[in-house]
């Protein structure tokens, strides 16, 4: 794994490649899925996280950016909800599942779109089903996370 120290002078120094390193470098790393962490220089003390929070903040904030921020307003003050919440951890592990969830169903996407592209349109699969198969996949993965929060059921009724 690839280890990148923090120095009290706020670089970041990737110790693999023997180089300074930003925070744009770090976020191509991530890109790229390449495993790595960010560590204090003096403590060691694992500073992963507040990086990646970092790195989010500047995303969100680059003006220059054709799109619109992926959290809006909205979405952040609900976030800040579940904070001190009974069901922080609840919603962290749904969010992480449904994150991933969605990170496979876009490649499979991708997969069958570059599929329909290569072949004759009798060869193709049909692209309505996969959806359907998409769209079935996020239902199922609500309903978990919708049953493990149901409360505890009152038999005295």
């Amino acid at each position: 794994m690839r280890v990148i120290r923090k120095y009290a002078n706020r670089r970041l120094y990737d110790t693999t490649d023997s180089r300074y390193v930003t925070l744009e470098d770090i976020r191509q790393l991530v890109v790229d899925q390449e495993p790595f962490r960010v560590e204090d220089s003096k403590s060691g003390e694992d500073l992963t996280r507040n990086i990646l929070l970092q790195i989010i903040t500047e995303q969100e904030n680059r003006e220059e950016s054709q799109h619109s921020p992926l959290f809006t307003n909205q979405v952040l003050q609900q976030l800040i909800r579940f904070y001190g919440d009974n069901m922080q951890h609840s919603m962290s592990t749904y969010l992480e599942q449904s994150i991933t969830t969605f990170m496979e169903q876009q490649k499979i996407l991708r997969q069958q779109m570059q599929k329909v592209m290569n072949v004759s349109p009798m060869q193709a699969g049909n692209p309505m089903e996969l959806m359907r198969k998409v769209a079935e996949q996020n239902l199922m993965l609500w309903k978990q996370f919708s049953g493990q929060q149901r409360p505890p059921h009152d038999d005295q009724e």
